[in-house]
Formats: structure tokens, sequence, C-alpha cells
């Protein structure tokens, strides 16, 4: 312990000595510790003489050092030449060694990754042995989409809804595979040309069976609510029926009107049977939402919707005018009317406003034909050839009279003007008794006395240009021409509209005794005051007569005793009495041109057109 003690204090000694004369690393030398060791141990002489001896030491081992390296040169230039080999190989090696760690990595990644391909490539072919195992119900399951579009081509749609709804199931379960999704957007492509399809059906010629069948399909598609399915089903059947409606020729509107009744009345009615059919409105109401949907409604609205775009229609073409076929017309019309009636669609009550239109409308037009008739013949009419000339140059056979006819005035033919305003306006009663409502019996009451006024308006405008020129035959003339007018053509016309519009009748609509209906203002019977005050001037004070009340109210009751008598209590009696009463007036060798043989009436109208 004490010679520890002593190196390491000698060795602090030295230390503290020699603090800058080594470097540290020689500390570390077992050789330098042990010099230094006996170092220590010396004396000052031999202190003294030691680096003398170092150096003699020196010298020696570099002389020794020389002849070593003279006498082995050659052993050192070869250590030297393997030293300088050796260090190359080793910076070869050492470049090697780092470019194989840089690429030890990759080697790594690429083994992993091949390992990672090797498991695919053997799950893959465990896939396909599987795959070709069950290549059966593979290949079975890829041709749906074929077969579905295969079914829905040919019309086997029960075999492509059991498809579509083996597909359903097969999404539910394996909706993750891009195949089965794939297989799905296919059949849904094939599903939706089966329902063009078959909503295309109910745009043709179907009967019952096969709307029931089309039906069934689209509730089993369960693509449309009730709902929807009922309004579906009107405008594919509406759209059929409009392309029938449309192919009917307009260039006649009696042939177009006619033809679109016959096929309304056919196919609406179909329609309207298929519909109840296959809908019923008692079934508990399908609820898509909070609000409940009304379905009998939609049913309801598009029957309202087809009468609408009838009526519409007929209104259309009797504006463009049927000639005188409007009984006939009215009565195909009632019939309609009559066949709807059946499926609660009775829509008679809205055609009589139209046809009593257009008969009011016709008869007005044939009295403004007549007036201006009449206008022209006054134009031209000159008071030369006394009446009982002209007269005498007539020969002409009257017809039969028989019992409760009415036969116009023969003294009308002395005055050409009034005999053909006569025969115009009796044209025009025989065209309004075809289709004759008792409601027009006031307008056409007032219509007639606006004409006989106009009409004696314009014997006045005559009156005032030829009365300077007028000779003392022609004055008579004239006022004969006057008296005629006003007791013969004037009454007559009331008789005849008396016979359009028999006072019975019109008594019992407005609940009145019929003596009192003159009391009601112009209806069925002219105001013949209003004529004579016109003419007042002119016709002679003895010839002016105008019944009392009494004398009137006998009148009405003597036509009542006839009308009775003949048994006609309608209109259509009324008609055919017309028929034989309203003959020409004016024979053929008079003015052939402007005789017009008044054809009788159909007797077969319907009843449907007298109410």
């Amino acid at each position: 312990m004490a010679a520890l003690g002593i190196d390491v204090e000698d060795e602090s000694i030295l230390a503290s000595i020699f603090r800058d004369s080594f470097p540290e690393n020689w500390r570390e030398n077992p050789d330098f510790t042990l010099y230094l060791s006996e170092l220590s141990t010396y004396g000052v002489d031999k202190l003294n003489r030691e680096p003398e001896r170092l150096a003699e030491e020196r010298a020696q081992i570099l002389e020794q050092t020389q002849e070593l390296a003279f006498c082995n040169y050659k052993t050192f230039i070869k250590t030297a030449e393997c030293t300088k080999e050796i260090y190359r190989d080793f910076g070869l090696v050492e470049k090697h060694v780092s470019a194989v760690l840089d690429k030890l990595p990759g080697l790594s990644e690429k083994c992993k990754q091949f390992i990672m391909e090797t498991e695919e490539t053997g799950a893959s072919r465990r896939m396909n042995s599987l795959t070709l195992n069950r290549h059966t119900e593979i290949l079975e399951i890829l041709e749906i989409p074929q077969l579905m579009d295969t079914c829905v081509r040919n019309g086997y749609y029960e075999e492509a809804l059991e498809l579509a709804s083996y597909v359903k199931r097969l999404e539910k379960k394996y909706s993750s595979i891009p195949v089965i999704q794939g297989i799905v957007n296919e059949v849904r492509s094939s599903a939706q040309l089966m329902l063009n399809q078959l909503i295309q059906q109910l745009r043709t010629n179907i009967q019952l069976p096969t709307c029931l069948r089309v039906i069934g399909y689209l509730r089993r598609m369960d693509v449309f609510t009730e709902a929807e399915l009922r309004i579906k089903f009107l405008q594919a059947r509406d759209a059929w029926l409009k392309s029938i409606l449309g192919s009917i020729s307009d260039s006649d509107p009696y042939f177009h009107i006619t033809k679109t009744i016959e096929a309304c009345r056919v196919h609406l009615f179909d329609i309207i049977t298929q519909y109840r059919a296959i809908f019923s409105d008692e079934d508990p109401l399908l609820l898509t939402s909070n609000h409940i949907v009304n379905e009998s409604a939609i049913f309801h609205g598009w029957v309202v919707q087809k009468v609408s775009e009838f009526l519409g229609i007929l209104e259309m073409d009797l504006e463009k005018g049927i000639g005188s076929r409007l009984d006939s017309l009215l009565g195909q019309c009632m019939y309609f009317g009559l066949s709807f009636s059946r499926v609660g669609a009775d829509f008679r009550g809205q055609l009589a406003p139209m046809f009593q239109k257009v008969a009011m409308n016709t008869f007005v037009k044939a009295l403004q034909e007549a007036m201006e008739k009449f206008q022209e013949d006054m134009n031209l009419y000159t008071l030369i050839s006394p009446p009982s000339m002209l007269g005498s140059t007539i020969h002409m056979t009257l017809p039969t009279e028989q019992p409760g006819t009415l036969q116009p005035p023969m003294v009308l033919l002395d005055f050409p003007p009034l005999a053909c305003f006569l025969n115009n306006n009796l044209a025009a009663f025989n065209d309004l008794r075809l289709c004759c409502p008792i409601a027009l019996a006031q307008e056409v009451t007032i219509c007639l006395e606006d004409a006989l006024v106009k009409v004696t308006k314009l014997i006045l405008a005559f009156h005032r240009a030829e009365e300077t020129a007028f000779s003392a035959k022609e004055l008579e003339l004239f006022i004969q021409f006057c008296i005629t007018f006003t007791e013969d053509l004037v009454p007559y016309l009331n008789r005849c509209l008396q016979l359009l519009f028999p006072p019975a009748q019109l008594a019992q609509i407005l609940g009145v005794p019929p003596t009192q209906i003159h009391k009601y203002g112009s209806i069925g019977c002219i105001n013949q005051g209003v004529i004579l005050d016109l003419l007042d001037f002119i016709l002679p004070k003895k010839e002016i007569i105008i019944p009392p009340k009494k004398s009137l109210d006998e009148e009405l009751e003597k036509i009542l005793t006839a009308e009775s008598t003949l048994h006609s209590p309608g209109l259509e009696t009324n008609n055919e009495l017309l028929s034989e009463q309203y003959s020409p007036v004016m024979s053929s060798v008079v003015l052939s041109e402007r005789t017009e043989e008044i054809k009788p009436g159909l007797s077969d109208v319907d009843e449907n057109a007298s109410s």
C-alpha cells in the first residue's frame, strides 16, 4: 500500500514536472510508465548522464535501423507494395460493402413484396380452383341480365319478374361485390324497358283481360303507388283515345263530330269499364305522406275532363256549321249522354244550351238573309201591274186542305217581295223546328219582331222614296201592299210561331193560364201593335183592327181546342204539323228562282231532343 502510495505520489510529481513534455496518450503506454518509474529511482548524477545515454541509444538504434533497411530493402519494398495493394483491396471491399449495405433495404422490400405476391398468387390459385368448382352456378348468375333482357323483349313478363326478385335478394346479401352491382344495374335497365313496354301496351287497343294482366305486372314491379298507378293508367288510355280522335278527318264538321261521338261512346265507355274493374275505390287508401290522397277524385276528375273536351269539340264543330242535320246530331249526343248515365257521368244537361245557341244563331242568320233579300226585292220592286192582272196569269193547283192544317195566304202572290220574305221565314221555321227548345220561345219571338219592324221600316223607306212619284193607282196598290203585310203576313207568322211554341206548353212551364201568357212579354206571340203604329199614317183607319183582350183570349182558346182535337201535346206532333202546313207560298211560274220547297221534317226525332 505504501509502495502504491509512493507510485501515485511519484506519478503526480512527474506529471507536474513533465506537464507539457509528452502527449497525453503516452500515459496509457506501459513502457512509458515503466520508464518514468525507473527515472524516479535515479540519482542526480545518473539523471545528468541519462540524456547522453539516450542520445547514444538513439543513434545506435538509428544505425541499426539503417543497416536493417539497407540489408532488407527488398523486403521493405515488397512489404510497401503489398501494403498498398492491401489498402486498395480494402478500399474496394469497403466500397462494395457500402453498396451492399445501401441495397439491403430495397432487397428487404422486394423480398417482402415477393412474399406478398406469393401469398396473393396462392390465394388467387385457391380462388380459381373454387371458381372452377362452382363454374356452373357462377355462369347462371352472370347470364341473368341476358336472360332478363330476352324475357322482356319476348314478352315473358312473369319470368322477368321472378328474375328481378332473385336479383334483389342477391343485392341485399352481396351488395359490396362489384360483379353483383353490375348485374343489378343491367337488370334494372331491363326492368325499365319492361315498364315502358307495359305502359306502351296500355296505349294500344287492348281488352279488359289484358289490362288486368298489365296492371298486375305493374303492381308487382312496385314502381308506382296506388294513386300514381291510377294516373298512369288513365294517362296511357287517354293517349290511345286521343290518337283515335286525332285520326278522324275534320274536313267535314258533321262527319268529324259524328265519328267523334261514336269513338268516345264506345272507347271511353270501355276505358271506364276497365278502370272500375281494375281499381276499386272501396279499398283503403294507400298513404304516401301525412296527407290523404282521394283516389276516387282522380277518376272523377278525368271523366269530367273528357266530357269537357268532348263538349269543346262539339261546340267547335257546331260553330263551323253542320247544315240542317242538327236534330240528328242532337239525337246522337243524347244517346251518348244516356249511355254515360250508366256510369254516373250523364252530361245531357250541358247539351241543351249549346244546341239552343246554335239553333238560335241559325234562325237569326236565316232571318237576316230574309231581310237582306227583302231589301233587294224592294229596291227593284215597282207598283205597275194591278194585282188582278198578276193573279189572272197564274195557274196553280193548291194542295188539298186537311183539317187542322195551316195554309199560307194566297193573296201574298200579288206582292212578290212579301211572298219571298214569307218563304224565307218559313224556311227558317222549318230549320228551327228540327231542334226547337221551348226555352227559345222568347228569343225567337223577339228576333222575329225585330225582323218585322225592320221590314216595316224598309216599306216606309220605299214609301218615302216613291211617295212623290206615286200615281193614284200606285198609291192604292201600295196601301193594299201594307194591308196585306199587316193583316195577312204578320198574323200568319204569328200562327206559325204559336205552332212552334204551343201556348199550352208555355203556360204549363210558366205555371199560368194560357190566356195570361201575353202579360209576360213577347213569349210565343208577336206584338202586332208596334208594326201597326209604324204604318198608322198609311193604313186606312177602317182597316186598323186591334183585337181587344177578350178577342185575343178567344183566339188562344180556339188554338188550344184545335190542339187538343189533333192530339198534339208535345213538340214531336207539332213538328209533323209544321211539315204539312209550311208549304211554298209562290208558284214556280211566278218567280221560280225564289221558290223553296219546304222539306218535311224527320218524324223520328229523338225524344231527348224535345226536352
